[in-house]
């Protein structure tokens, strides 16, 4: 029965009832999201390492996301908890970079267009400089976009066509270039374009 009303709730209303005390609500957040965490994730390839191991930290992220939402930031709970499971995993990914890890010390996003094997070619401190980079990049999107424009964005960068942002968003070809557009003179005000 428990199980049941959660599934009818908001993740806002999740979250709220998480943050005191129930645990149901916190499972059925984490159910809600696992498919998500999983994506993002195997979007990061640890040389080495285990996409599981990704996985798990990108729950953590998500588990963290939980406890710290606060609604009164205007942002939903779907994008905090996206930016807490990418800062999760990119600091895992850092982490790895560490002399302790070094048959992990290289990753390459699948999402990087600009990949080409250049294994060997960038240092540890550029592969953290990098890492760093996109983190704060997508810190600093999460500031500038509305929440549509945002996931619409996220979607888009990470190469998605417009008919998939279109199913995913439950959007319109016209909503979804015209949030594009928006958040592309958005982002060009933001890094001074």
């Amino acid at each position: 029965m428990q199980e049941k009303e959660n599934n009818a709730k908001t993740d806002e209303q999740l979250v709220a009832a998480a943050q005191e005390g129930n645990a149901s609500a916190a499972e059925t957040l984490l159910y809600r999201y696992k498919n998500a965490v999983r994506a993002r994730a195997r979007g990061f390839f640890l040389a080495g390492g285990e996409t599981d191991d990704l996985i798990q930290e990108g729950m953590v992220g998500l588990y963290a996301a939980i406890g710290d939402y606060r609604p009164e930031s205007g942002k939903s709970f779907k994008n905090f908890a996206y930016l807490c499971v990418t800062r999760r995993i990119l600091d895992a990914v850092k982490g790895s970079s560490r002399q302790k890890n070094v048959p992990l010390n290289n990753y390459v996003s699948i999402f990087d267009p600009d990949f080409d094997d250049k294994s060997g070619d960038e240092s540890p401190e550029d592969t953290l400089i990098t890492t760093e980079s996109r983190a704060e990049f997508w810190v600093k999107i999460g500031k500038a976009l509305s929440d549509f424009e945002f996931r619409v964005m996220a979607m888009y960068l990470e190469g998605m066509s417009y008919a998939q942002i279109c199913e995913a968003t439950g959007k319109d070809v016209k909503s979804v270039d015209n949030a594009i557009q928006r958040s592309k003179k958005k982002l060009q005000r933001v890094y001074g374009g």
